[in-house]
């Protein structure tokens, strides 16, 4: 690669130090090579985010095609709405669309596995376990009920950690759909878990 070093995506809270990878997309329009910088800073994390959903043997082909979708996609990327990390996991949320089917036979598998290995009592806490490897039990089959814009919002909450308005920009929805889906995503699966609150701490950090 050519040019100054790169890093990630400026963090939240405005601290410095790191440079925009939306300029090295905008770079990459007339030096096509740049874009390996936006490749070599996510795909490991797009990749991880697909596994998390579909398991490890679709997520290299998501995770591929992501980012064939972003670079052809690339000159319509608009910096003033979304950083590149947060357009890259909406484009993954997109791919992931086309394996809906697969994903909720999957979760409806591991549903019928019996409960994980810390799911009895701490239904408050299965946030962190969010992940197609390791999730099993009631989450699994609460997350398989829930409708496809539903599971989106709640998983890219918990496995991305987008804010509301990240969430909003990735998905192309507007801000109160965001928070709208959530409330609902979070109440059928207190339902389904025996009225806790599976996602406690994405409600304090995230309102």
């Amino acid at each position: 690669m050519t040019g100054e070093p790169l890093t990630a995506d400026p963090p939240r809270d405005g601290g410095q130090g790191r440079v925009d990878h939306s300029a090295v997309l905008r770079l990459s329009l007339r030096d096509p090579e740049r874009f390996g910088d936006i490749f070599d800073a996510y795909f490991a994390e797009i990749h991880g985010y697909a596994a998390k959903r579909l398991g490890p043997d679709a997520a290299s082909d998501v995770a591929a095609q992501t980012f064939l979708e972003a670079f052809h996609g690339r000159a319509r990327y608009d910096a003033s709405r979304a950083a590149v990390r947060t357009w890259l996991y909406g484009i993954a949320t997109n791919v992931i669309g086309k394996h809906r089917r697969s994903e909720v036979r999957g979760l409806r598998a591991r549903a019928r596995l019996g409960p994980g290995r810390d799911e009895g009592g701490h239904a408050d806490r299965v946030d962190a376990r969010v992940s197609a490897q390791g999730l099993r039990g009631r989450l699994a089959g609460a997350l398989a009920g829930l409708s496809d814009g539903e599971r989106d919002v709640l998983l890219l909450v918990a496995l991305a950690d987008l804010a509301h308005e990240e969430i909003a920009a990735a998905l192309d929805i507007p801000y109160g759909t965001v928070g709208s889906r959530l409330s609902r995503a979070r109440r059928k699966l207190r339902a389904a878990l025996g009225g806790t609150n599976p996602m406690r701490e994405q409600e304090n950090g995230h309102g």
